[in-house]
């Protein structure tokens, strides 16, 4: 099989080393599969051209060749100016490379394999599928009647109808897509993947790291990492981080890994009452997480809950839990608020419901007691964060043509 793999983030994107590379690492382990070439969206005016990829990928089965989108001020206008040429660019690999299929991660990724499919009827699949343009809409971000907002959500309906199989993040959405009518056959549920040996805690990196922060042996340290705003908390993610300090007391640290402002960080942070001395924040190559997430004892997965974020699988939770860490999270994300509540991957709490966050930094408390809880959480990645789910759908679902 010959497969062109489409993403949506450039190729040094956070999300591209997280999610991407570990399913490129399973494709070129198929003996069935002779060739695939990596498709990346690039916002930057240079172009990563060649790929570096690191030594576990072969060079000779894998190449690259990115999309780059041209600069604007105008987020809107660039956008639009991406589908209407971006189309046209891809089918010209497509003639080029030759593929059996294209595979697309994430929905607007898919929207582009449909426009393709539309010219050329090369058939295309797309995993990490969710419902982006109502996820968009309920976090605020677009509007109804953006056009962004009305195209995708009619692309993601053409996916529904014409892709060759849908991998959706969450058991919620794989069976509101078979009540939708989409054959159940066509489906197969892959949670957002992490490879749990390279998240593993180490000791060594907590004592590294702590001693760098200035951080003691025997402070309460939580982590962030991730954006503010969208479909993420903003203000409202400060007062959780300020409910923690009060909770924990003169012992809470607090780590913020985000390629936000720092600036503007430290301004959200005073505002809520945290003082820089609490606090580290930087923004860290994706290799560097797992050191920062062995230095803290319990994690923020601050996602705004919306109706559609039950669909939705954040990558940021599972590497949590690879590392062993309980996380304090809103109900209704995805499959993993149940998680934390049923198998004590952490707590949830609910703004609408105010004393709820007393009561869940309460219940995070109890999960932090025990000696062996890291080891306990890590089990909850490989469950139900492990490669194995991708390696899975794709011997169920992928064919050529």
């Amino acid at each position: 099989m010959r497969i062109l793999f489409l993403g949506y983030w450039g190729l040094y994107d956070g999300l591209t080393t997280s999610t991407i590379f570990p399913h490129l690492r399973l494709l070129q382990a198929r003996e069935d599969v002779d060739a695939i070439r990596l498709v990346t969206i690039e916002r930057d005016t240079q172009a990563p051209t060649p790929l570096q990829f690191t030594p576990d990928f072969e060079a000779n089965k894998i190449s690259f060749q990115p999309l780059c989108s041209r600069p604007s001020s105008n987020v809107l206008l660039n956008k639009i100016e991406d589908f209407t040429r971006f189309p046209a660019e891809l089918i010209k690999q497509v003639a080029e490379f030759k593929p059996d299929f294209l595979l697309a991660r994430g929905a607007p990724a898919g929207a582009l394999a449909y426009l393709v499919w539309q010219k050329t009827k090369l058939p295309f699949y797309v995993e990490s599928f969710e419902p982006h343009a109502d996820y968009m809409l309920e976090s605020g971000v677009w509007r109804p009647y953006d056009p962004r907002y009305l195209f995708q959500r009619h692309w993601e309906k053409r996916q529904k109808q014409l892709a060759r199989g849908l991998m959706p993040v969450a058991e919620n959405y794989r069976r509101q897509l078979v009540a939708e009518g989409v054959p159940a056959d066509r489906i197969a549920t892959v949670p957002c993947s992490v490879d749990a040996h390279s998240f593993t805690f180490d000791l060594g990196a907590r004592q590294r790291v702590r001693q760098r922060l200035g951080f003691g042996a025997g402070d309460i340290v939580g982590i962030y990492v991730g954006k503010f705003g969208g479909i993420y908390y903003d203000e409202e993610a400060f007062a959780v981080f300020r409910a923690a300090a009060d909770h924990f007391g003169p012992s809470f640290r607090l780590i913020l890994l985000t390629p936000d402002s720092q600036a503007e960080i430290q301004t959200k942070l005073q505002a809520s009452g945290l003082t820089l001395g609490q606090t580290f924040i930087t923004k860290a190559p994706h290799a560097e997480v797992p050191n920062y997430l062995s230095a803290a004892d319990f994690a923020f997965a601050t996602i705004k809950p919306a109706p559609c974020r039950l669909f939705c699988s954040a990558i940021k939770i599972g590497e949590y839990w690879a590392n062993g860490l309980p996380v304090l999270l809103p109900p209704g994300i995805g499959d993993d608020s149940m998680i934390a509540e049923q198998e004590g991957g952490g707590a949830v709490f609910d703004l609408a419901k105010p004393a709820s966050l007393k009561v869940a930094l309460e219940q995070l408390t109890t999960l932090l007691a025990p000696a062996d809880y890291r080891q306990r959480i890590k089990q909850l990645a490989v469950k139900h964060r492990s490669v194995a789910r991708a390696r899975e759908a794709y011997d169920a679902l992928l064919r050529p043509s």
